[in-house]
């Protein structure tokens, strides 16, 4: 664990600043990716797409066509799970796949080996076309779909698109590309380069650093919070700092 360094309030503001680049200090799209951890991202822009507007509030206006270059051609970044993450944290991220494979005890973890168990057809065949045929948009594989299944509001008819999620999210299936805003699916050995899968205790230890900004508050009267905070994701920096009434306004 970092050593934790005891700074002010408004040294400790100007840390956070810093290590979410947000102080002119960003350089590059692949450098703030890997700099920030990972970019959540969305296909649906009303302006933007998020991932473009958190790079824009850094870089200011940038090349977007870059992003999908680091992403489809350079193989720098990947996509998984709604995130952006740099080629680098694979390991870490096929770690949580192999997790999802072996499953838990959950309520939700049951729902999942019950939801395949019952779709195993349409899961074999899924895996089946994209070995022989991907990459695969959604649109290019068949589904027998009851025509008075009730549509779903995040998957639609039927559980192909759950079922696709599902896979990827255990790394048997992967992005390897978009066309607009659809996913091209591929044979996860098709589109990332070979590496380790770390053990779980020791990826969950380093995903949880991941997370720009983890806060622990412990109360000290009176009226005074100590935080301790990491800034700046895995390789960040531990500081802790004093909170009293005043810095909270009236």
């Amino acid at each position: 664990m970092n050593a934790v360094r005891k700074v002010g309030v408004d040294e400790a503001r100007r840390i956070a600043v810093r290590a979410q680049l947000l102080d002119g200090s960003a350089r590059g799209v692949l450098d703030n990716v890997r700099k920030l951890g990972f970019l959540q991202m969305d296909p649906i822009a009303t302006v933007a797409r998020p991932q473009e507007l958190v790079l824009f509030s850094r870089l200011g206006r940038f090349d977007v066509a870059q992003l999908d270059r680091l992403l489809w051609q350079k193989r720098k970044l990947f996509e998984y799970d709604a995130f952006i993450y740099p080629v680098e944290d694979l390991p870490l991220q096929r770690a949580r796949m192999a997790r999802r494979r072996r499953g838990g005890t959950l309520k939700r973890d049951e729902w999942t080996r019950e939801f395949l168990r019952e779709n195993a057809r349409l899961r074999n065949y899924i895996l089946r076309e994209v070995e022989r045929n991907g990459p695969l948009l959604s649109r290019d594989l068949k589904e027998d779909a009851p025509k008075r299944t009730e549509r779903h509001a995040w998957w639609g008819r039927g559980a192909l698109r759950l079922m696709l999620d599902m896979l990827a999210g255990r790394g048997q299936i992967a992005v390897a590309g978009r066309v607009g805003t659809h996913r091209l699916w591929d044979l996860p050995e098709r589109v990332w380069p070979e590496t380790e899968t770390l053990p779980w205790r020791e990826a969950e230890r380093e995903l949880d650093g991941e997370t720009a900004l983890l806060c622990r508050v412990s109360f000290r009267p009176p009226r005074e919070w100590v935080k301790r905070v990491r800034v700046g994701g895995r390789q960040g920096l531990d500081v802790s700092f004093t909170l009293s009434e005043a810095d909270f306004g009236e």
